[in-house]
Parts: C-alpha cells; structure tokens; sequence
C-alpha cells in the first residue's frame, strides 16, 4: 500500500476536495460523529493551516533573495541582457493580464459569494472590518517610496509588508556581494560563514513550508466541507469561471507571444520552438516544477533546438530565478480578480502596485514548489485585504490551484526557453 508522501501533491487535493464536498452535501451545517464535530469546526482548522502558510511567506521571500545573492555569479553584460530579455517578458505578460481583467471584469460574478464568505468570518461577528479601505499609489514619488522604507529592520516583517522586505533583502544582498568582492581570502572566510548561514535559515524554512504543504489538503478538506455545508454545490460555478479567467490569460502568453517572440526576434520556427521544446514543455507541466525540469530543458535547448550551451546554462540555470512569468501573471491577475469581486475596482495606480508586488514575490518565490500558493498571501496583502479574509480566500483558490500550477510550471518552462534563444541571437550578432 502507497504511503501519503507518495500519492502526488494533485491527488491528494481532488481527494480532499471529493472528501470536502461530500461532507457538506450529507452534513451541511449539522453536527455529527454523535455531535463531537462540525463541517465549520473543520473549516477553522483548516484556515489555521493557511495562516501557517502565510507566516512563513514572508521570512520565505527574504531568505531566498539572500540565498540568490549568494549563489549567483555572472557577467554583467550577459545580467543586463538577461534581465532586459526577462523585463520584457513580464511587461507583456502584465499587459496581457491586465487587458483581460480591465475588459472583462470576472472578478465581478463573485461579488455576492465573497460578501457572504466575509459574514461567516468570526471577525465579522466582532464588528471588526473586513472590505479594504481603498488604497493608491499618490503623485508624490517620494511619498511612495518613503512608504516603503521601514523604520526599522524588524517592522517590514511584523507589518507583512512584502514590497519593504524585498527592497531590504535586495540592499542586504548587494552590500554582501560588494564587501565580498573588496575582502582578502582572510576576511572572506566571515562572507562565506554568513552565506552558509542564510543558506542553512533558507533550507530550514522550506523544510517547514514542506511539512504544511503536505496538511494543505487535509485543510482543503475542511474548507470545502464548511463552504459547501453553507453555500451549497454552486460555489465549484463560481470556481469554474475563475479556473478558465486564469487559463486564459496563461495559455494566451505562452501559446501565443513566446512562440511569435521566438520566430520574429529569435529567428527559430514555431514549430521547431514548440515540437523540439515538447519534452520541457510537458515535463514542467507534469512535474509542477520548472526547476525539477531544468535537465530536461537543457536538453531541449542545446541537442534539439540547437541554443549554445553558455545561453542555455544562463536562461535555465540563472533565468529561472528572475524568469518567472507564470507566477507574475497569476497572482496579478488573482489580486485584480479579488479586488474586483469585493467592489474595488482598483484604478491604475493600484494595478500597478499589485503588479510591482507581483513581480517582486515572483522573482523571490522562484523555483520553490507551490511557488504561487505560497507568494498570493502576500500580493492579496497589498490590496490591504484583512487576515482573515485571505485565510478564508486561499483555500478555495486551492481546490483547483493544483490545476492553474501546473500550466504557470508550463509557461515559465517556455519562458526560459524563449530567453534562452533570445540571448543566444543577441550574442550571435554581437560577435
């Protein structure tokens, strides 16, 4: 007989939904197991988990930008193509996302099953407010930054403020690299004792995101349970239309602008681009993990679409700690959803906030399994949406996330793919 940690991550959610949604269809709000338990007992304990989830979000982002820091050594000139190529990627990716959310307005349809999610919230209860207050970017430049600069080290992760704890991973990032440069081999020595130690902090939280990753489905199960017992089977149409307003947008950038990308500016056919790429393509989507998938892409790159070998190593090694479109699309476009859903209607200046959250936990968040489950807490945070609500929001998103993860695995794997030929054509025609 298979143990749990063999049966796959997606297994055990659509278990955990089935399981969920059967709960409250026999059971709806009533109690039973000779009354000990209740589907909204089950529901509680599984938005603890999520709150665990969102804890270790923060510190997660912080140490892994450290970690980058650390581990990363590349030329300049090929950082400046490579962070142009990837720029570029993330700019059309946004306005892709945004088209889609500003022309059709999904988040709207969940206008009414958001206000009565909010009102089973046990804050709701305490008269404590849960909608956002509106929030904006002002015309002051400085205002906006100054917003930004903690007033101390610790404040930024007290606060949850993703965008502060970026910045200050950034500038710690930097200062390490440059004392680290300027420093004789004696001196280095306390460098390299740091950098192991921002390695081993970094293993260290992932080892405990892994351990509440694995309760994730038990915690769905309970949500679904509760949900379902309240609202009936409606809420999986409400689902639905957030699944294809996701798909849509991730499927049209990969499916659509990587493959013209490759053929105007790389001089690579669709066909070769895609058919050559198949097996990176696939294997990132079956595997949930565009770095698990980095040999496969490799591969692909260097014996079947014929990319030098520096400019594969370079987009699949390096890339795909910046490269990291699927994430930035999803969770940008699931922050404007939300927005939408409770009435917002973010203006220009908040989409742009929420994009800039976006790409910057998408870049921190690179590589780490369930990379977009983990990062949308903090984005969601950004809109100023309370702690509950977001405890109440993840968990529903994740009964079809394990969906939605497996095509943002696909798109940033064609992602590093397209950056890898782009920066192969430029270094061509720069020699």
């Amino acid at each position: 007989m298979r143990s749990l940690k063999e049966i796959p991550l997606a297994v055990q959610v659509v278990i955990g939904v089935s399981i969920g949604t059967l709960l409250g269809v026999l059971f709806g709000a009533k109690p039973y197991l000779g009354g000990l338990l209740t589907n909204e007992t089950l529901g509680q304990l599984g938005m603890l988990v999520i709150r665990l989830l969102k804890t270790l979000a923060t510190p997660l982002v912080f140490l892994a930008i450290l970690d980058a820091f650390s581990r990363c050594d590349i030329r300049f000139h090929h950082f400046g193509r490579l962070l142009s190529i990837c720029g570029f990627n993330l700019l059309v990716a946004m306005s892709i996302g945004l088209a889609i959310m500003n022309v059709f307005s999904p988040g709207l349809s969940w206008s009414g099953h958001i206000q009565e999610l909010m009102t089973q919230l046990p804050e709701a209860a305490n008269g404590a407010p849960l909608k956002p207050a509106p929030q904006g970017v002002t015309l002051n430049p400085l205002a906006n930054i100054s917003g930004y600069i903690p007033e101390n080290i610790f404040d930024p992760f007290v606060k949850n403020n993703i965008i502060s704890v970026i910045l200050m991973a950034v500038f710690i990032g930097c200062a390490i690299k440059t004392v680290k440069a300027h420093t004789e081999n004696f001196e280095q020595s306390g460098i390299q004792l740091i950098e192991k130690a921002i390695s081993a902090c970094y293993q260290v939280v992932l080892q405990m995101l892994s351990w509440i990753i694995r309760a994730i489905p038990f915690a769905i199960t309970g949500v679904v349970a509760h949900v379902v017992g309240k609202s009936g089977l409606g809420v999986f149409v409400l689902l639905s239309l957030f699944l294809v307003t996701m798909l849509s947008g991730l499927l049209l950038h990969a499916f659509v602008y990587y493959p013209l990308m490759a053929r105007v500016v790389g001089r690579v056919p669709i066909s070769r681009y895609v058919d050559q790429g198949a097996d990176a393509i696939l294997t990132g989507f079956s595997t949930n993990s565009s770095l698990a998938t980095v040999p496969v892409t490799l591969r692909c790159l260097t014996e079947k679409i014929g990319v030098s070998e520096r400019s594969a190593r370079v987009a699949a090694l390096i890339g795909t700690n910046l490269n990291n479109d699927g994430v930035v699309l999803y969770e940008a476009m699931t922050a404007i959803f939300l927005a939408q859903a409770l009435g917002m209607n973010p203006d220009v200046s908040q989409q742009l906030l929420i994009v800039a959250a976006s790409v910057m936990v998408g870049i921190g968040v690179a590589g780490i399994p369930e990379a977009g489950l983990i990062a949308l807490p903090l984005v969601l945070s950004t809109i100023g949406l309370n702690a509950a609500l977001i405890a109440a929001i993840i968990p529903l998103i994740a009964t079809i996330d394990w969906i939605i993860a497996r095509c943002r695995s696909m798109v940033n794997v064609m992602s590093d793919m397209l950056v890898a030929i782009l920066l192969d054509r430029f270094d061509s025609n720069a020699n």
